[in-house]
């Protein structure tokens, strides 16, 4: 017989590849689990007996001899032989023994706790009976005897609460996670809870009162819930590789809090990233709501009449004006913001400014005489004159017959003002041709323009007091810097009067 045979990867396949005698030869310290059909009932009459797997096993039955022989019963399969080791041999399971370490630290610090817990009930029953000595030993005995007692069995489940229990214990869990909820609500960073603080909301906002900002949120609500968001532009102008979101377009901030967000961006000049992880948002929502709100407020603020009428520019005139120069309708002056420059060396050329040497965006802006801005103009290159952005920004076709307009040296708009028969009041020159030094009457005059002028200026102060100028703005901007700067010079009329 060829005695070659390997071993099955199953033992069950043994009844189909070996016969009782190679399975003998494959184990021959075991007896085949599988006996054979055709022998069946010889086996029963004659037993065969054969040396066992292990003396520790169920599933086999002794011999009726008093020998050590022992056969298998039919239909078991051999699993443990001479040389398995025993399961005293074998090594322990560490994450077992871990698990067991960490019980048995955790059921010392229970009975630790509990221990503290009564010694601390006992002192102050003591403190309020006034019992003395033979209380705390009775304590101290019955402490002692608990901390010594082991558990006879340590996987003892407490008694089982009533459902009443239960209900007050869940009751009582809702209350503190509520309690906790509203903590959270309170130390939370949002316009709500910045806008109880005045000078907070001024800080962060511009505005000098939460009823102000109310007052301004209340105007703009209405329009602002159906207002065109820039997720929803950007499908419409269906640009490649946009990724189009199932949302409706609604941003996960109350518009509320998109307006102080946006406000802060503005006044604070914080980058997006930061108002990410004020606001609990992502940078990209960050960036949409403030381009979103940016064309949304340019349009709201846009649409006010802030040109004042001649009747309306007399009626408010300050009496300094009054008395000097009464026919004042409004007070121009250029102001410049740095901005990022280009790689073409042609725009390099067109935005560079010898005056502040850096390429710049040049803006002219008008206030009425009693300080409000009356006339913002779009941004230009920085290279451009005051004469040329006064040409280009269209504020001479606001000027009517009679106006006087008031103005630093640089601007030489006379010729332009003429055909509307206007006047222009700048500071006198000194004449070549004449002495080298001004007149009494000059020194005069230039002393009350100057006077009178410098209110333009302190109002581009309040417009570049929005910090989001103060530093060189990226060209990532430049399709929203004139509505970002815009809106700035109009925010300055709700934060009062300027003198």
């Amino acid at each position: 017989m060829d005695r070659s045979v390997t071993l099955p990867l199953n033992l069950y396949e043994t009844q189909k590849s070996l016969n009782p005698l190679d399975l003998e030869f494959v184990f021959p310290h075991a007896q085949s689990s599988v006996p054979d059909e055709s022998q069946e009932s010889e086996t029963d009459e004659h037993p065969v007996e054969v040396i066992t797997c292990t003396d520790q096993h169920d599933d086999y039955s002794s011999s009726e001899s008093g020998e050590r022989l022992i056969r298998l019963k039919p239909g078991v399969v051999p699993s443990q032989f001479q040389w398995t080791k025993s399961s005293q041999d074998r090594p322990q399971n560490k994450l077992q023994e871990l698990k067991t370490m960490a019980e048995q630290q955790e059921q010392e610090e229970r009975r630790q706790s509990f221990v503290d817990s009564f010694q601390q009930d006992v002192k102050m029953e003591e403190g309020e009976t006034g019992s003395g000595g033979q209380g705390a030993s009775a304590s101290d005995e019955q402490m002692e005897e608990m901390a010594t007692d082991e558990p006879e069995n340590e996987n003892i489940e407490p008694a089982e609460l009533s459902a009443v229990e239960q209900i007050e214990i869940l009751k009582a869990q809702i209350s503190d996670l509520e309690q906790q909820v509203e903590d959270l609500k309170g130390t939370r960073f949002g316009a709500e809870n910045i806008s109880k603080d005045s000078e907070l909301l001024t800080f962060y906002t511009g505005f000098v009162s939460k009823e102000r900002f109310d007052s301004f949120y209340s105007w703009v609500e209405p329009y602002a819930k159906t207002m065109i968001k820039w997720s929803q532009i950007q499908r419409e102008r269906g640009k490649e590789n946009y990724k189009r979101r199932r949302s409706s377009g609604n941003f996960a901030l109350s518009l509320y809090d998109q307006l102080f967000l946006f406000m802060i961006r503005l006044r604070l000049g914080l980058l997006e990233t930061d108002l990410g992880v004020r606001f609990n948002i992502s940078t990209s929502t960050v960036s949409r709501i403030i381009l979103t709100w940016a064309n949304f407020l340019y349009t709201m603020l846009g649409q006010v009449p802030i040109w004042s009428t001649t009747a309306q520019t007399k009626n408010s005139m300050p009496q300094c004006f009054k008395t000097t120069y009464p026919k004042t309708r409004v007070i121009l002056d250029c102001t410049e913001i740095k901005v990022q420059r280009p790689s073409s060396k042609v725009l390099n050329s067109e935005f560079y400014s010898a005056y502040k040497s850096h390429t710049t965006l040049k803006c002219l802006v008008g206030i009425a005489p009693h300080g409000a801005v009356t006339f913002v103009s779009s941004l230009y290159q920085g290279s451009i004159s005051d004469k040329e952005i006064t040409r280009r920004s269209g504020i001479l076709s606001l000027i009517e017959e009679g106006n006087e307009v008031m103005a630093d040296k640089g601007f030489l708009i006379q010729d332009l003002l003429q055909p509307l028969k206007a006047t222009l009041t700048i500071p006198p020159f000194l004449s070549k041709t004449k002495s080298l030094q001004f007149t009494s009457k000059e020194v005069t005059e230039t002393q009350q323009i100057a006077r009178l002028r410098i209110h333009v200026e302190r109002a581009i102060r309040r417009i570049k007091e929005y910090q989001i100028f103060e530093k060189v703005l990226p060209l990532s901007l430049a399709g929203s810097v004139n509505q970002i700067w815009t809106i700035c010079c109009l925010l300055t009329n709700f934060r009062g009067p300027l003198y």
